[in-house]
């Protein structure tokens, strides 16, 4: 059995979270296995004119998409090289971890449905393998343990 993959949100997943009533900030943590080479047969206009690694073209993505996301008052807090789990499948690793601010969830939504944004989506969709995004919101929890 083939292990599911995850690529975009889906409509149940989208209402959920808006579902939330989440007020003020949030932080998206992105976990991304990324492709040893770039695909890009549905986004033939963005492929470069020789093959480049999946990295190569999540920075492209990355290189587009920073201006889109600071403009709607978000920001890049991480971006980092994962690897295997410390605590999890051993067989499981991400390659790329990032945690993204955006001042709200309907920043959140307007920033992920601005047209001009949505153009570089191609060299996301080259890159990405797999991808897990969870919102986090800060907890009420203690902070002493």
């Amino acid at each position: 059995m083939t292990a599911a993959t995850y690529l975009e949100p889906t409509q149940a997943s989208g209402a959920a979270l808006f579902r939330r009533n989440i007020a003020g900030e949030v932080v998206m943590l992105n976990m991304l296995r990324l492709r040893q080479t770039a695909d890009y047969s549905d986004f033939p206009a963005l492929a470069p004119a020789q093959p480049i690694s999946g990295r190569e073209a999540f920075q492209r993505y990355i290189d587009h998409t920073l201006p889109f996301l600071e403009a709607s008052g978000g920001s890049l807090l991480l971006l980092g090289d994962g690897g295997p789990y410390f605590i999890g499948p051993e067989d499981e690793q991400w390659d790329v971890v990032m945690l993204i601010r955006q001042s709200s969830v309907e920043r959140f939504f307007a920033f992920a449905s601005d047209e001009q944004y949505l153009a570089g989506m191609g060299h996301r969709t080259a890159a990405v393998l797999d991808a897990r995004l969870l919102p986090i919101v800060e907890s009420t929890l203690p902070t002493r343990l």
